[in-house]
């Protein structure tokens, strides 16, 4: 029988536990179980490995501890763009959306793109529009903001710290002194979320979501809405969603080469995951992570960061969560 798991992450970034208090710690910790939880009871009652990934991404958008949805970063001229994209193992079809402003749940979004039109990825107005025809909520931009956010824009542009701070980035930068900050250090903190899970039909899917990077050029685009970069799954080798950053991912199509080495090397799930992330990104200045699972249930979360907002759930068993890299 199918060992049907789900996988999540939160972001990739560095090490701040010296800081962070027992307290928000265990709130990451509680974010991550409760979407393990939630998305898990998918799959126990026999659904999808799509509909797994997509609530699991769906919920982490709604928590304004990730940079994703609710509590998604600024842009240099203090608005939100936000990126999503879904990929179906078993007919490789996939969606995507990019620079969306309205939509309340991007990855949504980027599931109604793959199965309501023939098309694969919408960005800007056209996302938005699309969405909107398409019977998904809309909000009022201001829904994503949350003060913490807007702070650490104000900070970096005030200091020049930094021209971008990278995504779910730099609440450090904008903290006061004795205040308790979050387990990875936000100011390097990779802030993307995604979601891979395998069913008990033996179906792959793989979802991610981003806010982006606090302070961007507006129109700027990374990995997480492009198939094959950051989000990637097929039923002959497995599903990955990737945090890190995007422009390295870009380059090295690195969701996808995680995939192809199975297929073309005959490598192992860990083996080739491993390959893409202790040694191709590094080669290229890239920082991040990613998680995957096969068509035989065995998962891989590797990171070359300190530390990854991380966690799985295999059914029957207890959840397991992690953020720092002995944890």
């Amino acid at each position: 029988m199918t060992q049907a798991v789900l996988v999540i992450h939160g972001g990739a970034g560095a090490i701040s536990r010296a800081k962070a208090t027992p307290a928000v710690t265990h709130e990451y910790q509680s974010a991550l179980r409760e979407t393990l939880e939630r998305g898990s009871r998918i799959l126990e009652e026999g659904g999808s490995a799509l509909d797994a990934v997509a609530e699991a991404v769906r919920l982490l958008e709604e928590c304004a501890l990730f940079n994703a949805g609710h509590g998604a970063v600024f842009t240099s001229e203090g608005r939100h763009e936000l990126d999503a994209s879904i990929m179906d193992g078993k007919t490789l079809r996939s969606g995507a959306v990019a620079n969306v402003t309205l939509l309340r749940n991007p990855v949504l979004a980027a599931r109604a793109v793959m199965e309501r039109s023939p098309h694969a990825f919408f960005a800007g107005p056209g996302a938005d529009a699309f969405g909107r025809d398409a019977g998904l909520e809309c909000v009022d931009p201001s829904f994503f903001s949350t003060d913490a956010r807007r702070s650490q824009l104000l900070r970096v542009q005030a200091t020049g710290e930094a021209t971008i701070v990278l995504d779910h980035d730099g609440q450090s930068l904008a903290e006061n002194p004795g205040t308790a900050v979050s387990p990875l250090d936000e100011g390097r903190k990779l802030g993307t979320v995604g979601a891979v899970a395998l069913d008990l039909h033996g179906n792959l899917a793989a979802a991610t979501s981003t806010g982006g990077l606090t302070n961007k050029r507006p129109g700027r685009v990374g990995d997480t809405p492009l198939i094959g970069a950051g989000c990637y799954a097929s039923n002959a080798t497995c599903a990955v969603s990737a945090t890190g950053t995007g422009e390295a991912f870009m380059r090295l199509v690195a969701a996808y080469d995680v995939s192809a080495r199975m297929a073309y090397q005959g490598s192992p799930l860990d083996e080739a995951a491993g390959c893409v992330v202790f040694e191709k990104l590094p080669a290229i200045g890239g920082a991040g992570g990613l998680i995957a699972v096969d068509a035989l249930g065995n998962i891989s979360l590797p990171f070359n960061t300190e530390g990854m907002y991380r966690g799985y759930r295999r059914l029957g068993q207890p959840a397991c969560v992690a953020i720092h890299r002995d944890s």
